[in-house]
């Protein structure tokens, strides 16, 4: 490995935008951001900006992939196929499905993550159990066959399965025990997200208080605002700096005013961009399935093919980001913030990955001013040009 110096019109730093100067990268991690050109290598990106690699908390599958697949080829396609949409750092999802279902979805993931991968990949930094702990109402398209309530022994069997791998679990606050189960999850290392859920506010804000600190997909599979019964999307918005939100931004799932309003009430780094992204991600429109329900993508969604509901999203990182931009509820900086450094802190993993800081690994991406993505680095290396 060597040493070198990128030079840059702007660089997201944790804290502030940098406006030029170099970004020093040292055997493969960042080093110290200097106004002043350094005596080494200069590799120049004068007109792009320079921020950190996009961290992804939620997708199932890219490139003809599915978690669900239960195959490590599988983990390895998405891992690698996700890099072209500027992902450096992900959480491998899950759908609801039986139990030992799960179990060998789980051990894929830790297969793939022991025997190591050759070609460059975005690093796996956990698993998101999306279900099956849900229920009926707002299941979206988790198959309603395998909801059951949660229990410590099942998200127990599958962290054995993954090897201590699971790194979120996703609950609805309604269920008989949903809050004992939550303290205990927490306890154990393991963060609890509230989702595919009709409770009530109070309900949600019972799971909060016990350690749940995420809504899956604001908005979408939840109980909705009303001024008598504020719902899933009311304890989402009146929890501002005590709990975080994922949004799909492609447009579909939320419209960008409804995006906005959760962004102004919990603050831009509060709110985590997810892209929920299924198989069918980067491949091109027809008839795939999402764990074993048929699925039809067309026009830039993915909906099942019984009922039409939304199903997952082909949505790409990169275009999530740009989207928010484009939308006008978010600068730049927000946009990036919120692919980022938000993810990272709403599902503990900030320690490794999510911003530039010195002895991080220097995973990055290369961005036109509007937000276009340019080049993913990883590792100080570049893996992907656009």
């Amino acid at each position: 490995m060597s040493t070198y110096a990128i030079k840059a019109d702007a660089f997201y730093l944790p804290a502030r935008v940098a406006r030029g100067g170099y970004l020093m990268v040292e055997d493969g991690v960042f080093g110290e951001y200097v106004t002043e050109q350094p005596d080494c290598e200069i590799v120049d990106y004068t007109g792009r900006e320079i921020a950190p690699g996009y961290v992804d908390t939620h997708i199932h599958g890219f490139d003809g992939a599915d978690i669900m697949d239960c195959k490590a080829e599988s983990v390895a396609t998405i891992s690698r196929g996700i890099l072209r949409n500027g992902v450096t750092s992900y959480l491998p999802t899950t759908l609801t499905a039986s139990t030992e279902q799960l179990e060998s979805a789980c051990a894929s993931v830790a297969e793939y993550v022991e025997a190591g991968d050759d070609a460059p990949h975005a690093r796996i930094q956990g698993i998101f159990l999306e279900g099956p702990f849900f229920t009926e109402k707002y299941k979206g398209a988790q198959n309603p066959a395998y909801l059951s309530a949660p229990t410590m022994e099942k998200l127990n069997k599958w962290q054995d399965a993954a090897h201590g791998l699971v790194k979120k679990i996703a609950v609805a606050p309604e269920y008989e025990g949903a809050v004992q189960f939550t303290a205990d999850a927490v306890k154990s290392g393991v963060v609890v997200a509230l989702g595919h859920s009709a409770a009530t506010c109070a309900e949600a804000q019972a799971c909060l208080d016990a350690g749940a600190k995420v809504f899956v997909h604001t908005y979408n599979g939840m109980s909705g605002l009303h001024h008598r019964e504020p719902g899933m999307v009311g304890a989402a918005l009146s929890t501002q700096d005590k709990s975080y939100s994922e949004l799909i931004c492609d447009g579909h799932h939320v419209n960008p005013v409804s995006a906005g309003i959760v962004m102004h009430a919990k603050g831009h780094e509060h709110v985590a961009l997810i892209t929920d992204c299924m198989c069918a991600g980067g491949m091109p429109d027809g008839d795939y399935f999402l764990g074993e329900l048929p699925v039809v993508v067309a026009e830039g969604t993915a909906r099942l093919k019984d009922g039409g509901s939304l199903a997952g999203s082909i949505l790409n990182m990169k275009d999530g980001v740009k989207n928010v931009f484009d939308w006008g509820v978010a600068t730049k900086a927000e946009a990036v913030y919120m692919a980022s450094q938000a993810p990272a802190e709403a599902n503990d993993i900030a320690d490794v990955c999510g911003s530039i800081r010195p002895g991080r690994n220097a995973d990055f991406v290369v961005l036109n001013s509007d937000l276009t993505l340019v080049e993913t680095y990883l590792g100080g290396e570049s893996v992907y040009k656009a």
